[in-house]
């Protein structure tokens, strides 16, 4: 195995990660990370071998999922970190994985939104010295950081990408 090659697959995983804790506890995903995520993409797709036409898929994939990702921004169902970081993240799992991703970032959202809600409302009264980031997260009408729902998404569906199929096809 290629050590190099398993650092740069390895490179999803750990933004998507990073982005979720990022967001839980600033309510922000910085655009370095969606931005990382973009210009590693180019590099380990040729290390692993994906086809150039396969390239191609994976962007057209992305763009549709940056303009879907712009009109629920424009809808304010979700922030502008979280539309970057879904087609930067659609970026790295193309056609096949990106059906999955958001079928999974979907249920997880939904998993996490009533798992927010339920803790906002029974578990406020227990946060009086937690950090300030959770008496945040915990308010009653705040924000919710979907960006846990798209890492969680992201790393389910990260195995049925063709970057990981045609890594291990060639292992």
């Amino acid at each position: 195995m290629d050590t190099v090659t398993l650092l740069f697959l390895s490179v999803l995983p750990a933004i998507a990660i990073a982005a979720a804790l990022k967001d839980v506890t600033t309510m922000t995903i910085p655009n370095w990370m969606s931005a990382a995520l973009i210009v590693l993409f180019f590099p380990t797709a040729w290390l692993v071998g994906l086809p150039f036409q396969q390239v191609l898929i994976h962007l057209g994939v992305a763009f549709v999922a940056l303009l879907l990702g712009m009109g629920m921004f424009a809808l304010r169902w979700l922030g502008g970190g979280d539309a970057k970081l879904m087609a930067s993240t659609v970026l790295w799992l193309g056609l096949s994985g990106g059906g999955m991703f958001l079928l999974w970032t979907g249920v997880c959202g939904g998993l996490f939104c009533l798992s927010l809600i339920y803790a906002r409302f029974h578990a406020r009264p227990y946060v009086a010295g937690a950090p300030q980031w959770l008496g945040r997260l915990l308010e009653p009408k705040g924000d919710i950081p979907y960006g846990v729902a798209i890492a969680a998404g992201a790393l389910i569906a990260y195995p049925a990408s063709p970057l990981i199929e045609t890594f291990i096809r060639g292992v």
